[in-house]
């Protein structure tokens, strides 16, 4: 053989070797990653070859030429061992990779056999895991005890309901603003439709993602930039003017927002012990209620104060619900500067291999707790925890790899973690109760949201009956030379006749003139909501810096008249007075403080008469209290309904809390929470949605559909495990 064919096959070996490596990274890592290693292959075969080339200069080259040349033929090494620091791959030594040298049928057998070998060694795996997890979770729960519960776990639980404290006032930003929005920003029916549903959206979105990426980056972390995200675009909102940028904001903001509930709980049940565990998951549920009663009380304070605004010019301006978005930010903000000075989980570190990182936080706990209690001499006893057992993972391309290959290469394998490890949710170990959950929290969340949504327009529609039964009609009237700086209300005027009037600086609000007749009238400064000229006839008329716009004169004749110096704006079917605006705020504040006695029925409970009484009776009861809606005729009668069922259902959603912490393992909990709540919240748009088209309509169907789904999600929860009593997971 030639010196070429010599390095022909000694060139073929080397590329053998780095296709066998990408082949082993492909199984491991994904298709993307092993096109990284195969890069990394080409270059380790340049290098090797260029070595060669150049010992080709040595005198002494042809003899080993020759030497290896011969060796060669008589024998090719079957495998190589270790690797370059140049071109490590893997975190520990790689070994055993066939270089390939046998014919087909061979390479497939050991393909075959590799194949297998994989297969026996990632059970093997899976085993010592499963083995290794509950061993800790039995360790955890001793050090837990030892640790005790005092300063700590209550300082935790203040900086993480202020993270729920901003899922709560997210829920109700929207929906106190569209009054004043709409406005604004001229919004049309489906427009606010949009708007009142596209938070829930992003709260899906949201809860999601960071529910999975809690389970592989950490939950502290991940709660960290959920926040960030949520207040950055909250913060925005407030000052964009155009209705697309707001919908955006607002999408972004619920995207950012809907970390908070999976990851609040899963952390901070990771510093609760057994017997403490349901009680105090419990007590944090109240922080959702505070952000309800923060946000009803910042609406009632800020919106109605119009002075609080200032504009440039026609093109901006910033509004008094302007300033209560920005307020509602709040919370989210706080809970970010809190979250900074406290440790992440240290279940999560020994889930991760993170022995010392863990000790060192479990110590911090231990010795803050016995300060407070005074027993500083107290010392921690434990030296050794079990860690659970990890795979060998791609940690890097390479000195030579750009830093965009290598972001690429991390995002792929950390998607790649996120998605089998929600697919590790519907495994058979976790499909029956996974698909129980899905059914429990839809049918919780379609009914407890489509309600909620569904009472407050219920009580608009009764105050609609209410103010129209209280509607004055004129028929046939003259009136002539008369001044009207006052406003006109609820009133409708049929067949009327109106010479040389004037109608000045005033407000007219729910007014119909039909069949009238306008003669050498002058109207001035005019706002008016709800307002509409039928069939009539203005001669000589002058409308100067008013909103009577022309659609607003529906088969009108104009002779002679002048409309000047129109007011800008968008034609508003309805707008609601101060006095109505007061009255959502406080039917909110109101349900939202309706909770109070079932969160403290349900934490003082939940340890005592378990998970699943505490769900399925709460969900019954629930069910009972929908019946009663059908007696509800008159606006207080509502009121009273509204805050008796959200003061009973609260105390089935908190159970489902602590029930969906506790039936996960660790390195799956917030992957389940997450998917769920995101489920919760696709529940809630399909509740909203089918419960608002029948107001007006029907109270029946509401019910039945709420009811129905409440007595379904009440029997389901029955059959889920009780988890009262167990150690965490």
């Amino acid at each position: 053989m030639d010196d070429n064919g010599h390095y022909r096959e000694r060139r073929s070996d080397f590329i053998r070797g780095a296709k066998d490596i990408a082949k082993v990274a492909k199984k491991q890592v994904g298709k993307k990653v092993g096109r990284g290693v195969d890069k990394m292959g080409d270059e380790y075969t340049k290098r090797s070859y260029k070595r060669f080339e150049e010992e080709d200069d040595d005198d002494d080259y042809a003899g080993y030429r020759n030497d290896s040349r011969a060796n060669d033929e008589e024998d090719h090494s079957d495998s190589t061992e270790g690797h370059d620091e140049d071109d490590e791959i893997y975190e520990g030594e790689y070994q055993g990779i066939p270089k390939g040298e046998s014919g087909k049928e061979g390479a497939g057998d050991d393909m075959a056999a590799s194949q297998a070998q994989q297969f026996r060694d990632l059970s093997a795996y899976e085993g010592e895991r499963r083995k290794d997890q509950e061993e800790l979770a039995q360790q955890y729960e001793t050090i837990l005890q030892e640790c005790g519960h005092g300063r700590f776990q209550w300082t935790l639980y203040f900086v993480l309901g202020l993270a729920l404290m901003a899922d709560g006032v997210e829920i109700f930003v929207v929906g106190f603003v569209l009054p004043s929005a709409e406005k604004d920003m001229c919004l049309s029916e489906p427009n606010k439709g949009m708007l009142g549903l596209i938070v829930y959206l992003g709260m899906m979105v949201g809860a999601f993602v960071w529910g999975g990426l809690a389970d592989r980056i950490g939950r502290r972390q991940t709660l960290l930039i959920s926040l960030s995200i949520n207040s950055v675009f909250a913060f925005f909102s407030s000052f964009v003017q155009g209705y697309v940028s707001f919908l955006f904001c607002r999408l972004a903001s619920g995207v950012g927002i809907g970390g908070s509930i999976p990851i609040v709980f899963s952390y901070y049940s990771e510093f609760l012990a057994q017997e403490k565990r349901g009680e105090h998951l419990s007590w944090l549920c109240m922080f959702w209620m505070i952000g309800g009663i923060y946000a009803s009380a910042m609406a009632w304070a800020i919106i109605p104060h119009y002075g609080w605004s200032f504009q440039m010019g026609s093109a901006y301006q910033f509004h008094s619900w302007r300033v209560f978005v920005l307020v509602c930010a709040f919370p989210s903000v706080a809970a970010i500067c809190a979250l900074s000075t406290m440790p992440e989980s240290p279940r999560f570190y020994l889930e991760n291999g993170k022995h010392d990182e863990a000790w060192m936080i479990l110590k911090q706990v231990h010795d803050t707790n016995m300060r407070a209690k005074g027993y500083p001499e107290k010392v921690f006893s434990v030296t050794t925890i079990k860690t659970v057992k990890q795979m060998d993972e791609l940690v890097t391309l390479g000195d030579d790899a750009s830093w965009h290959a290598k972001w690429r290469i991390k995002l792929s394998t950390l998607f790649h973690q996120v998605w089998s490890n929600f697919q590790a949710v519907f495994s058979p170990e976790y499909r029956r109760t996974t698909y129980m959950m899905m059914a429990v929290w839809f049918s919780m969340s379609f009914s407890y949201y489509g309600l909620t949504v569904w009472f407050p327009d219920m009580i608009k529609y009764l105050q609609k009956q209410e103010y129209a039964a209280l509607t004055k009609v004129f028929v046939k009237e003259k009136v002539e030379h008369v001044t009207f700086n006052f406003t006109l209300e609820n009133q409708v005027h049929r067949q009327g006749e109106y010479f040389n009037d004037k109608f000045m600086n005033l407000r007219m609000r729910s007014m119909v003139f039909e069949d009238s007749l306008f003669e050498e009238c002058y109207f001035e400064d005019i706002t008016s909501s709800n307002t509409f000229f039928k069939n009539c006839t203005f001669i000589a008329t002058l409308f100067y810096n008013t909103d009577l716009f022309k659609y607003r004169l529906v088969n009108c004749k104009l002779i002679n008249s002048t409309f000047l110096h129109n007011k800008e704006g968008c034609l508003l079917s309805d707008v609601s007075d101060e006095n109505n605006a007061y009255m959502v705020y406080f039917v909110s504040f109101l349900g939202t403080l309706a909770v109070l006695p079932g969160n403290i029925v349900s934490a003082l409970l939940m340890d005592k008469i378990g998970r699943l009484r505490m769900l399925a009776g709460s969900s019954v009861i629930s069910c009972f209290s929908c019946f009663l809606l059908s007696f509800g005729n008159s606006e207080s009668a509502m009121i009273a309904l509204l805050c008796l069922f959200g003061g009973i259902s609260i105390a089935s959603w908190n159970a489902l809390d602590v029930l969906t912490v506790e039936l996960y393992p660790s390195d799956k909990r917030t992957t389940a929470f997450g998917f769920l709540n995101a489920l919760c919240k696709l529940a809630a748009v399909l509740g909203i949605s089918i419960f608002t088209s029948f107001v007006g309509i029907t109270k029946a169907v509401p019910i039945l559909f709420a009811s129905g789904a409440l007595a379904a999600g009440s029997f389901l929860a029955l059959k889920l495990p009780e988890t009262r009593g167990q150690v965490l997971q």
